[in-house]
């Protein structure tokens, strides 16, 4: 789904993928899908459903083939996306015909392994191969870089690098390509830098963020993507979520503050933070938690 108009910010939901792979209690597939269904009469258009990845791994991941083959598919307005690392992920995506996946590859040598089990080279090749094969079978694919804007293990990524795998994810034929702060390092002038520079590389119409809040920069660094000319966005209810495998990056931009944020600043997003209140209340119960909300946003309770 393009753009409906200028004036519009898309915002993809990602609580019930990044959002769950962090939490101690799982949320079975019928839960997920309950989750989802509110998620989309609040008005999201894009949702991240989940991961074809090793349950052993993300054990919360378990059970993403079932919640596919139970949403209705017929919107054309809403795009559902899964997640994959490996041939086996795309395999299983192409057997219950997704129309886009996401295939991440990390820019630090550090978290490629301990995130996927490989190195840096080793998983910019399958996502190549993966991506090829995808457009092949006319299957969209966001082509992703995580930590392209730190690494708590290896400190800065070189901005270089960052680009010559958007350029290689790209050539291979990537639709789209999302840049990740996956240990929550960016901030505002980061921002700005990187997308300065993948702009010259690709209209950035086919570029999103994947914003974290680790240390606070979140809403700042989702404005400072959006005086850069970025249009999309990740955020999950609640702001839960983090990457499993990086120790204190914990916590996406709450989805009810980018809205909020976004929107002051004379966009649209088409999501109704009532109805949005809703489906993060039903989310909270599966895991077991309250929230109470205020003027700016969600109280989580454990």
């Amino acid at each position: 789904m393009q753009y409906p108009d200028e004036s519009t910010v898309l915002i993809q939901e990602v609580s019930t993928r990044d959002g769950l792979q962090n939490e101690p209690n799982i949320v079975d597939p019928s839960q997920r899908i309950q989750i989802i269904n509110a998620l989309v009469k609040a008005g999201l258009r894009r949702v991240q459903i989940g991961s074809f990845v090793n349950p052993h791994m993300v054990p919360q991941m378990a059970g993403s083939d079932a919640v596919w083959r139970g949403l209705e598919h017929n919107n054309r307005d809403v795009r559902y996306t899964v997640l994959i690392l490996n041939e086996k992920g795309f395999k299983t995506a192409l057997d219950l015909k997704v129309s886009h996946i996401e295939i991440y590859v990390s820019a630090s040598e550090t978290h490629s392994l301990k995130n996927s089990r490989m190195s840096v080279r080793r998983a910019l090749d399958i996502a190549v191969s993966t991506i090829r094969l995808a457009r092949e079978a006319r299957i969209e694919v966001t082509g992703g870089i995580m930590c392209a804007f730190g690494c708590s293990f290896e400190g800065l990524i070189s901005k270089d690098k960052v680009c010559q795998m958007v350029s290689i994810l790209l050539e291979s034929g990537a639709t789209e390509i999302a840049l990740a702060d996956t240990t929550g390092m960016a901030k505002p002038d980061n921002i700005r830098s990187l997308v300065a520079s993948v702009g010259k590389l690709t209209p950035l119409e086919k570029v999103g963020l994947h914003i974290h809040d680790t240390q606070g920069y979140g809403l700042a660094n989702i404005q400072a993507g959006i005086e850069s000319g970025i249009r999309k966005f990740d955020s999950s209810v609640g702001g839960i979520g983090g990457c499993p495998f990086i120790p204190g990056a914990k916590g996406n931009v709450d989805t009810e503050k980018a809205v909020r944020l976004i929107e002051g600043l004379g966009f649209k997003t088409g999501i109704d933070l009532e109805k949005l209140k809703i489906a993060e209340s039903i989310l909270k119960s599966f895991l077991h938690l309250s929230v109470e909300h205020d003027a700016i946003g969600p109280k989580r309770k454990i």
